[in-house]
């Protein structure tokens, strides 16, 4: 294993999630690429284990697997995500909706609950999970579950992170920007069937298109830097990426919290 440790990325096929894995590979971690069917042989440096994060039992195997055959994960990137149903709450399919909130945002604390042991044992580590500004937005229209879902995570890591201050474990989420992905395709391919009821998102595509997108390299390097430790005490924070083209956006304050029972 790498001097640097062993870092886990889960949708590590394709995307951002492989994006970030390849960048930890050349930075010098020994990366394991999570994805449900495993990740391409054809990337080099990075080995490849299939798993279904939405599936506890299927996460307590692969723990079980990669300490058995690895050791300790320092780094952990859930990058797994699908966007969901795009239309109206009571039009969409109801499994569809569960089930994005079940890889959004319960994956990571099926992989947080297996894997933050053995950070807190060795006094280090990092756990970087891939939000959106679309939990900042106000609520609107055909997202429910993909917002509803990164706000959760938001807060699972906020959680995680007042629980692990001080230990030299820290927990953060990022806007990796508006990237041309698969996802992409999908809100395109989702919004444009439903026709000018989906505007809002076709407007969001369209622009996105003739921008280019944002640089998935990008969210890359902030998890870089993330991972850095010059970024020890960045812990229950929304982080951005350089230059993005949304521009970045309030996300929460550090508030003291006032508990008049106590």
């Amino acid at each position: 294993m790498s001097d640097k440790g062993l870092a886990l990325v889960t949708g590590a096929s394709r995307g951002i999630g492989q994006s970030i894995a390849i960048a930890l590979a050349n930075s010098g971690y020994t990366v394991i690429g999570v994805s449900r069917l495993g990740v391409s042989k054809n990337i080099s440096d990075i080995t490849s284990l299939a798993c279904d994060v939405s599936d506890p039992n299927s996460v307590v195997a692969l723990a079980k697997k990669v300490k058995a055959e690895f050791g300790t994960v320092t780094v952990l990137v859930n990058a797994a995500g699908v966007f969901g149903p795009v239309d109206l709450i009571h039009k969409t399919n109801m499994n569809d909706w569960a089930q994005t909130i079940m890889i959004d945002a319960i994956s990571p604390y099926y992989l947080i609950h297996e894997f933050l042991p053995g950070m807190l044992e060795n006094k280090w580590g990092r756990i970087i999970s891939l939000s959106s500004a679309a939990s900042l937005h106000p609520p609107g229209a055909l997202n429910s579950a993909y917002g509803t879902a990164k706000v959760a995570l938001n807060q699972l890591t906020r959680h995680v992170a007042s629980e692990i201050a001080g230990s030299g474990v820290t927990a953060n989420v990022i806007h990796p920007g508006d990237v041309k992905t698969d996802m992409w395709e999908d809100i395109k391919e989702k919004s444009l069937a439903l026709g000018e009821v989906g505007a809002g998102y076709t407007a969001w595509v369209d622009w996105v298109a003739k921008t280019g997108g944002d640089d998935p390299n990008k969210a890359a390097d902030l998890v870089l830097d993330l991972v850095d430790v010059k970024s020890d005490a960045i812990n229950g924070k929304f982080c951005w990426i350089d230059d993005p083209l949304q521009p970045s956006i309030p996300s929460w304050e550090e508030l003291k919290e006032v508990r008049p029972w106590n």
